[in-house]
C-alpha cells in the first residue's frame, strides 16, 4: 500500500498557487535569468535564474564553484516565490562580502508547478499524486542544464565542485541525484528531506551502496516538522553513517530548533548551509 501524505509533509506535494497581488522583487547582486529552457528528457519548459558572485569577471580567469537549488522560484525573488523566499542570493552575497565562505555561482532552477511531484521523486506512487520522473529530471540537469551552465559561465566543472540542494521533495531529490551521479555532484545540501517517500526508498537507496562516496552532505529536520520526520531523518543519518560518513566531518547532521516545514525556516539556515558546503580556503 502507498504510503500516505503524512501531515508535516503537505508543503513537499503540489505547490499553492503564487499569491494574485503583484510583490515587489527582492533579487540582490548579479542574477541572470534564462526564461523557458527546454529539455528533450522532460515536457515541461522553465526559467533558471543564476546569481554570480561579487567580484565575477566573464573576461577573467577566476573560476567558481555552483550550487543547483531546486524550487528555483523561492530561492532568490519575493516576486516569484510561493510565500516567502530562501534570500539565498542575500546570505551569499553577505558571506562572500565577508569572507566567511567561497564565492560561488548559485543556480536556481523553477519547478514545474503541478509536475512538481513527478519531477522530484524516485518511484510512482499513484495516490501521492504520482511521481516517479527523479531520473529524468536528473538527466535534464547533467546532461542539459549543467554543460549550458558550463559553457556560458565561469565554472569550476568537477564534482568536488559542484553541488546540488532542496527542501523536502527537493531534499529528497538531491539526495537521490547525489547516489544517481557521484562523479558529478559532490556536495549536497538536503534540507526537511521528504524521506517518508516510498516507505523511505532513499534511506534504502543508501543502505544499498557497495561502497561510500565522496560526497560531503549536509542533512537536516526541523523540531517542529512532527516527531515522524526527526524519525526518518535520524534513520537516513543513520544510514549515511552505516556506509562510511562521519557526523561533523563529510556529514553535517542538525535537528534544528524551532525549524518549521517552510520557506522562512530553510532560509533562516542557508548560510549556515553554505558556510559547510562552500568553506573558505
Amino acid at each position: 500500500m502507498p504510503s500516505p501524505i503524512p501531515p508535516y509533509a503537505s508543503l513537499g506535494a503540489r505547490p499553492p498557487e503564487p499569491p494574485a497581488e503583484r510583490r515587489p522583487h527582492t533579487l540582490t547582486g548579479d542574477v541572470r535569468t534564462h526564461e523557458n529552457f527546454a529539455s528533450r528528457h522532460l515536457e515541461q519548459q522553465r526559467h533558471v535564474m543564476v546569481y554570480l558572485p561579487p567580484g565575477y569577471d566573464a573576461g577573467g580567469v577566476r573560476r567558481y564553484p555552483v550550487l543547483y537549488l531546486h524550487d528555483g522560484q523561492n530561492v532568490f525573488d519575493r516576486a516569484t516565490a510561493f510565500g516567502e523566499e530562501w534570500q539565498v542570493d542575500e546570505s551569499a552575497q553577505a558571506l562572500i562580502m565577508s569572507g566567511a565562505i567561497s564565492p560561488l555561482i548559485i543556480v536556481a532552477v523553477y519547478n514545474a508547478g503541478a509536475h512538481r511531484v513527478d519531477e522530484y521523486t524516485p518511484t510512482e506512487l499513484p495516490d501521492n499524486g504520482g511521481g516517479g520522473h527523479a531520473d529524468d529530471y536528473g538527466r535534464m540537469l547533467v546532461e542539459e542544464l549543467k554543460p549550458f551552465i558550463d559553457a556560458g559561465y565561469l565554472t569550476l566543472p568537477s564534482a568536488a565542485s559542484t553541488a546540488v540542494g532542496g527542501s523536502s521533495l527537493g531534499g529528497l531529490l538531491s539526495m537521490h541525484l547525489g547516489i544517481r551521479y557521484p562523479t558529478v555532484f559532490g556536495r549536497l545540501a538536503v534540507l526537511s528531506p521528504s524521506i517518508w517517500w516510498d516507505d523511505r526508498i532513499i534511506v534504502r537507496s543508501v543502505e544499498a551502496l557497495p561502497r561510500k562516496l565522496p560526497t560531503r552532505i549536509w542533512l537536516d529536520v526541523g523540531t517542529r516538522e512532527g516527531a515522524a520526520a526527526s524519525t526518518n531523518a535520524r534513520a537516513l543519518r543513520d544510514a549515511l553513517v552505516s556506509r562510511g560518513w562521519t557526523v561533523g566531518e563529510d556529514l553535517m547532521y542538525e535537528e534544528v530548533e524551532g525549524g518549521e516545514h517552510n520557506e522562512q525556516s530553510w532560509g533562516a539556515r542557508i548560510g549556515r548551509v553554505l558556510q559547510y558546503l562552500f568553506p573558505k580556503h
